[in-house]
């Protein structure tokens, strides 16, 4: 099984020259490389395949000395590699079309051998050792070591490891939980447990708001506007990892009291366009719960299932399954006109969520009982091997 690691770099001011170096040769062979394979589709109607894109590098480090001494060979080979792998994720629907790389962003170069990995520092080829604060060892092939630089100024070595051990086979013996997420309560869960939202933007906006304003005074080109923008950059930064943090720990604390995860397939992409809420919705990280989530039950041999976007959750009564005609958003609590039951308008959601879910493990499809050719009409069977527990969970932050 492959695992990363990330670790915080301490280059020299010589190997932060070299690392600036690098990270040009690199950025301008995947711009130089993305412009030739769009000609080429334009002209010829077919794309460049990786041989193609490799078989390039020796005439252009003839026509050009400095990619030849600036990078290291096969740090360029992976930028073919990496700009083989995007468009592949491009033609399957799993990303955007591949896009230029700009000086003023995340900065990256890969080096997939000769990479050798100390206790406080990390060898890497022409630039030698490079001060690393190796937080915890790890076990392992070291098959790719990619070095990065933050906008922020900070730079970072995230190491791929093959640790030999197997995937664990998934299954679904233990305890099922739905998840709902919203903008008030970030997380609510099946078993009534409610996680509410931290809005790290807001918390952050009075002090980004500051900087931005001195960004916005310093004359375009200056070194003080280049400091003003390294300062915006740091606030930014500390969005990013605090958002992350909170993510990390709960996504762990779910895959560890459950067996069987479900979630809504929301279309964050499209709900963003909303411009009331895209800010809030972008401050929030769903998708980003959702891939946690993903990866670490499946690591752990856990089952992750997502129920599609259109089903009814808030709408259906989880009691009776009655459905109600529409529900508005300021609508938090509502009672069953067939059952007469009062319903917490996202615990109810996340009940339902689980429940098809586990409709789905049952019957083996992924027929949506909305819209599909799957009827639910009445209650449903849920597995005697992943069975719901309503209990309230004794770490619940409310």
């Amino acid at each position: 099984m492959y695992q990363a690691y990330k670790f915080r770099l301490y280059p020299t001011a010589e190997q932060q020259q070299y690392f600036a170096g690098a990270f040009g040769c690199s950025r301008w062979f995947w711009n130089y490389s993305l412009n030739l394979c769009q000609e080429t589709y334009k002209a010829t109607g077919k794309g460049l395949s990786r041989g193609a894109i490799q078989g390039l590098l020796p005439q252009l480090k003839i026509e050009y000395p400095w990619l030849k001494k600036g990078a290291y060979s096969q740090s360029l080979q992976v930028v073919a590699l990496n700009l083989s792998v995007a468009y592949q994720n491009f033609f399957e629907k799993k990303a955007g079309f591949p896009s230029f790389k700009s000086k003023h962003g995340r900065q990256s170069v890969s080096y997939p051998q000769n990479v050798k990995v100390g206790d406080k520092s990390i060898k890497l080829p022409i630039i030698g050792e490079v001060n690393c604060k190796i937080h915890r060892t790890f076990d392992g092939t070291v098959k790719t070591v990619t070095v990065s630089k933050n906008p922020d100024g900070k730079y970072f070595v995230s190491i791929l490891v093959d640790d030999g051990i197997p995937s664990v086979d998934t299954n679904t013996d233990g305890k099922a939980i739905g998840v709902d997420v919203g903008l008030i309560d970030f997380c609510v869960t099946s078993d009534g447990s409610k996680y509410k939202n931290p809005r790290h933007l807001k918390k952050h906006s009075k002090n980004l708001k500051r900087k931005q304003q001195k960004l916005s005074r310093k004359q375009k080109g200056s070194s003080t506007r280049h400091k003003a923008r390294r300062l915006v950059a740091k606030v930014h930064s500390k969005i990013k990892r605090v958002r992350e943090d909170f993510l990390h720990k709960l996504s762990r604390k779910i895959v560890d009291e459950n067996q069987v995860i479900a979630v809504e397939d929301l279309n964050v992409k499209g709900m963003v366009r909303n411009h009331c809420l895209a800010k809030a919705i972008s401050d929030a990280g769903w998708g980003m719960l959702g891939t946690m989530l993903k990866y670490k039950a499946e690591k752990d041999g856990k089952t992750y299932i997502e129920v599609d976007r259109f089903f009814p959750s808030s709408k259906t009564c989880n009691n009776c399954l009655y459905k109600v005609s529409e529900m508005p958003l300021d609508v938090r609590h509502w009672d069953c006109p067939k059952c007469k039951s009062r319903n917490d308008r996202d615990v109810n959601a996340a009940k339902n969520i689980r429940d098809e879910a586990l409709r789905f493990l049952a019957l083996g499809t992924s027929a949506a009982a909305s819209g599909g050719d799957v009827s639910r009409g009445g209650k449903i069977s849920v597995l005697s091997d992943a069975v719901p527990r309503e209990a309230g969970s004794p770490l619940s932050t409310r």
